[in-house]
């Protein structure tokens, strides 16, 4: 297992408007763009911003940052070993299976495994 990306969360009302200063900065585009339950998620550069109502973005702030990984089995046996607690379990999103977990200092991370067609578009290029 290794981790192929990770991203700092940035959370905001409304993704239209964060969107423009992150494109100057980071001199990018967004990799993607997707809803998930009652949140929009845009990723660019080192940035995963969530955007929606406040109460919406509180169900995933516990998180301090989301780690891409080749193989979430993997990782999670990892942790599991070395005292993490799975905070959400194993569970499908749109670019493939994510998980929470908390380490054994209290850091809490979510850990995410693409499905091989981003991994290609996104990690390998």
């Amino acid at each position: 297992m290794s981790i192929l990306k990770t991203y700092a969360r940035l959370w905001t009302d409304d993704l239209d408007r964060a969107l423009p200063l992150l494109r100057e900065l980071t001199g990018a585009e967004p990799d993607l763009r997707l809803a998930f339950e009652a949140v929009e998620l845009a990723a660019i550069g080192d940035f995963l911003v969530i955007a929606g109502p406040a109460e919406e973005r509180a169900k995933y702030a516990h998180a301090s940052a989301t780690v891409v990984v080749s193989d979430l089995d993997a990782c999670r046996a990892t942790l599991t070993a070395a005292g993490a607690t799975l905070t959400t379990p194993v569970a499908p999103s749109p670019t493939g299976r994510f998980l929470y977990a908390r380490h054994a200092d209290g850091a809490e991370v979510e850990y995410v495994e693409w499905v091989p067609e981003l991994v290609e578009r996104l990690i390998a290029r």
